[in-house]
């Protein structure tokens, strides 16, 4: 990176941000200081350890550059080294290496990361240095990376309800005056499990619009592989808090009142219905989770949200996404090795095209691809419902699900997908498997109406695959799951069966694994 210029004996110190750090609140900031230099670091390590989606790239990169302008104009001395700067070593540490000679550093900091590659190939690099190096905190979560570990001591199961519960009572969220939870109970989840009928409408899409065309050829002259549709000239996503907290009053305003009720629907008519699409900005800290809890929480207290989808929507924040966190850092190393229930089937080729007959399926991957998203129950009960009950890898999946979503770092992802989607920790988080059978999706949406496959069908040629791969799943895992309480109607219902009729279930099942890439 050129040759070092003439310095003072005490060089700057230079601190690093990483692309999920983009917090212009942190403490960092406060002051501009002469002898402290931002580093902002575009780099192939980051592209390249699974394939992203290209909208994810995008984002990233864009809202990077847009930091880095931010914080220049604020007065803070910034090195923003893009994708294809000739100076560019695409490797973290190297990059680094090649900073601290050029500025003669006297000290290096960075905002302890969220996902443990990251958090390891720093520490082990900074042992090494010569110069002071220093971890901070990002001054987002909730909770520390430890606490989950220490709440659940002793604990077989580490179940949600115990953290979020807690939680509630620490920061004095939705609780009445006397210090219980508002309504009577901690948790409305029964009451926001309905189908959506098509009205009240789904609110207008009141993101931002941008142009990032020359940034995409920019990535894609880089030789950046990706997956799935960039939309550069008409981008959707968020560049900075600012926009990020546009799209929260939308949400508020418009979507909250009825998120809870159908936070769990499936419609072909729309891939957004009354999701916040928020997971994004929050998960590179353009918004804070304590400001988005507020926001929510003050409009239960205006009358502008009803309790239930307030509730719901504070449950995925506060709740869940420390929970998951918690969960990550305990485990780690290891967890994303997961695999109790031995399942080892290739994804099918239609996971990168969303070519299949299965319209839930279809619908779920193609929102995928186009949107760099999906909600969370196309996530958990259509895509991941579907991999479980095939046997599908749940590290190529772990990766898939890393890649495709412009929301999933690995700290958020890795627990959901191995450990709530797939039971691949053997229940640490789940107290049962997350599969349905074609009468759940149907129930909670319309996909099955104008689906190749018939939903009741259980055998023959256009028989649902949902179908005999439930009860396929549940033989074929009797021994590691019949003894789970949640599961003893399952296994009622499935002793109850004829020999014949399990026997023509085993034999569907496994003529549509056999076909699965042309399902």
């Amino acid at each position: 990176m050129g040759p070092a210029p003439a310095s003072a004996p005490d060089g700057p110190t230079l601190r690093l941000v990483l692309g999920d750090q983009l917090d212009p609140q942190h403490p960092w900031y406060r002051e501009p200081r002469p002898d402290v230099v931002y580093l902002l670091l575009e780099m192939r390590q980051e592209t390249d350890y699974v394939v992203h989606h290209a909208q994810k790239v995008i984002a990233i990169f864009a809202a990077m550059r847009d930091f880095a302008r931010q914080l220049k104009a604020a007065g803070h001395r910034v090195r923003h080294v893009a994708i294809d700067d000739a100076s560019n070593r695409q490797s973290l540490t190297a990059n680094l290496d090649a900073l601290i000679a050029h500025y003669g550093a006297s000290a290096f900091e960075w905002q302890l990361p969220d996902e443990w590659r990251l958090d390891a190939q720093l520490s082990d690099w900074a042992a090494r240095q010569a110069i002071a190096c220093r971890a901070v905190d990002s001054c987002h979560f909730y909770t520390a990376r430890g606490d989950a570990a220490e709440l659940f001591a002793g604990r077989k199961q580490w179940l949600l309800e115990h953290c979020y519960r807690q939680l509630r009572r620490r920061h004095g969220v939705l609780l009445d005056a006397d210090g219980n939870p508002e309504g009577g109970q901690w948790n409305f989840d029964a009451d926001n499990r309905q189908p959506w009928p098509g009205n009240p409408p789904e609110p207008v899409d009141s993101r931002p619009r941008h142009d990032h065309s020359a940034l995409w050829r920019q990535i894609e002259a880089a030789g950046v592989v990706t997956m799935g549709e960039s939309q550069a000239a008409e981008f959707r996503w968020p560049l900075n808090r600012a926009e990020a907290l546009q799209q929260l009053d939308g949400f508020i305003e418009h979507a909250l009142p009825h998120f809870g009720a159908y936070q769990d629907a499936l419609s072909g008519k729309s891939w957004r219905l009354f999701h916040s699409l928020l997971s994004f900005a929050l998960n590179v800290k353009m918004l804070n989770p304590r400001e988005v809890v507020q926001r929510a929480e003050q409009a239960y207290r205006q009358g502008r949200a009803p309790l239930a989808a307030v509730e719901g929507f504070i449950r995925q924040i506060l709740g869940w996404r420390e929970y998951v966190r918690g969960v990550y850092w305990a485990r780690m190393p290891g967890y994303t090795e997961s695999n109790a229930l031995g399942h080892d089937r290739p994804l099918p080729h239609w996971f990168w095209t969303g070519d299949t007959g299965m319209a839930c399926l279809s619908a779920a991957i193609g929102t995928s691809l186009r949107q760099a998203y999906a909600h969370h129950i196309q996530r958990l009960m259509v895509i991941g419902n579907f991999a479980l009950l095939a046997g599908l890898d749940p590290q190529q999946l772990h990766r898939w699900y890393l890649g495709i979503y412009i929301d999933a770092f690995e700290w958020v992802e890795a627990p959901n997908t191995l450990g709530m989607s797939q039971f691949a920790d053997g229940g640490l988080l789940a107290t049962k498997p997350y599969v349905s059978s074609a009468a759940y999706l149907d129930r909670m949406g319309d996909h099955c109406k104008g689906c190749r496959y018939d939903r009741k069908a259980k055998t023959g040629e256009r028989a649902c695959p949902f179908n005999a791969l439930y009860w396929d799943f549940f033989e074929r895992q009797s021994e590691r799951l019949r003894g789970k309480h949640r599961l003893a109607m399952v296994y009622k219902n499935l002793d109850k069966m004829t020999p014949a009729a399990r026997a023509a279930l085993r034999e569907q099942a496994a003529a549509t694994l056999a076909r699965i890439e042309t399902l």
